[in-house]
């Protein structure tokens, strides 16, 4: 059964009522509710008795303040949604009373489960899902049962993504673009099309430069349209008898291209995304080009080893220019973000010691915070860089959203940490 907890005053304060069934009227319990806890379960709230007035979805978690849903009063009557793990199917008709032209439509459905090779707890869904840890502890093999999906390596639709059809994922390394390190964070189902498609693509920013309209695929468009970049679109999508039109942002994807010889000599890989062994392509590798965004590149495969950070820029002879003392092996593209950076840095293992959080860079954590070390961290927002020394200099580790329990257990035992930088080239 699902839970929710309501209170009169904003920020879980004053008396509280707790619910785990339908509510036609909460004023004999409350006066009003300003803020709630869904503690399990999903439920729809109403701003008027009798589930009548603006409607709100709450899944699980914490609502401090019911004037951030846009809603100018209190919540009045409440219905719990039950859990459904059937298949989704609905009628939907164009006129009144089953009227007029009437088409069904059936819903996609995916199965995530916690282990690789479908093992351990399982969660089914036909719709959007911000934040699969509502559900699972982690997500490592999936199935996708009918429809078509798009996965994401962290909630709320952000980090990598990969689309996923028909068909069984028994670890992520099936699922092109992830690594094995990666976990499934958040996912969102793609809707049926039958009608044409339609796109229009800019070489630049807000609609400028260079345009061109698509109607159907195409593997290249610099070979097509001998367009360089695509950094804004306008889609047109027809459903019936109703129309729609997006506008959306591009954000440029990272390009690298690696050699085998010194100079941008002898056979050559390109990549726009991450690559755990670059051996599969090339015997050796020696110089590279960054063309757009940033890349870690590591001397061992999987992402191992000493890591070095490349901006845009042309490396002839890297291992010279950077002190490198073997080839690159493995590469990490760092996604772009424009957004806020924040990350918790702790004195010990675990979370544990001294903690302090950064919204920039920090050129010495001994001098700021008085901290002799750093064995653990929290990045909540942003890419950033911690390296050995004071001053950004030394060993580097690339540090991306997520949680790091253990420095001495990724490899880098003995290794201290005693400056942090934000990455905000990935852009370039």
């Amino acid at each position: 059964m699902g839970k929710i907890t309501f209170y009169e005053e904003r920020n879980f304060q004053g008396r509280s009522y707790e619910c785990q069934s339908d509510c036609s009227d909460m004023t004999p319990n409350l006066n009003s509710s300003q803020s709630c806890r869904v503690e399990s379960g999903c439920f729809m709230v109403y701003d008027r008795p009798n589930y009548m007035g603006n409607q709100i979805f709450l899944r699980s978690g914490e609502y401090s303040d019911n004037m951030s849903f846009g809603t100018s009063g209190s919540f009045r009557s409440c219905r719990q949604i039950p859990q459904h793990r059937g298949s989704f199917r609905i009628k939907i008709y164009e006129k009144e009373n089953f009227g007029g032209k009437g088409m069904n439509t059936k819903m996609g459905r995916i199965i995530f489960y916690e282990d690789n090779n479908f093992q351990g707890c399982s969660y089914e869904t036909s719709s959007d899902c911000a934040e699969l840890t509502s559900y699972l502890s982690r997500c490592n093999s999936c199935r996708v049962e009918s429809g078509c999906f798009m996965v994401y390596e962290r909630p709320n639709y952000m980090g990598h993504q990969t689309l996923a059809r028909r068909g069984e994922y028994p670890d992520n390394q099936h699922l092109m673009g992830m690594s094995m390190s990666d976990c499934i964070r958040s996912c969102r189902m793609i809707p049926t099309h039958k009608g044409q498609f339609r796109m229009r693509m800019y070489e630049r920013e807000n609609f400028r430069g260079q345009m061109n309209e698509l109607l159907d695929d195409c593997d290249s468009i610099q070979d097509r349209f001998c367009m360089s970049d695509c950094q804004s679109a306008h889609l047109h999508s027809s459903h019936s008898s109703v129309q729609r039109t997006n506008q959306i942002q591009i954000m440029t994807m990272g390009k690298i291209i690696f050699y085998e010889d010194r100079n941008f000599q002898g056979s050559q890989y390109e990549t726009s995304s991450d690559c755990p062994e670059l051996t599969s392509y090339l015997t050796r590798c020696h110089s590279c080009k960054v063309e757009s965004g940033s890349f870690m590149v590591y001397d061992r495969p999987n992402y191992m080893g000493n890591q070095y950070f490349m901006k845009r820029g042309e490396y002839s002879d890297y291992m010279s220019m950077m002190g490198m003392s073997d080839c690159i092996r493995s590469c990490r593209t760092i996604p772009m973000h424009s957004g806020s950076y924040k990350m918790r840095i702790y004195e010990r293992e675990n979370f544990g010691g001294q903690m302090n959080e950064m919204n920039e860079d920090c050129t010495n954590i001994q001098e700021r915070y008085r901290m002799s070390d750093c064995q653990s961290c929290n990045v909540m927002d942003g890419n950033w860089l911690m390296y050995e020394q004071p001053n950004f200099r030394g060993k580097m580790m690339y540090m991306r959203p997520g949680e790091y329990k253990s420095f001495r257990e990724m490899g880098m035992n003995g290794q201290r940490f005693m400056s942090m930088k934000r990455i905000m080239d990935s852009c370039n």
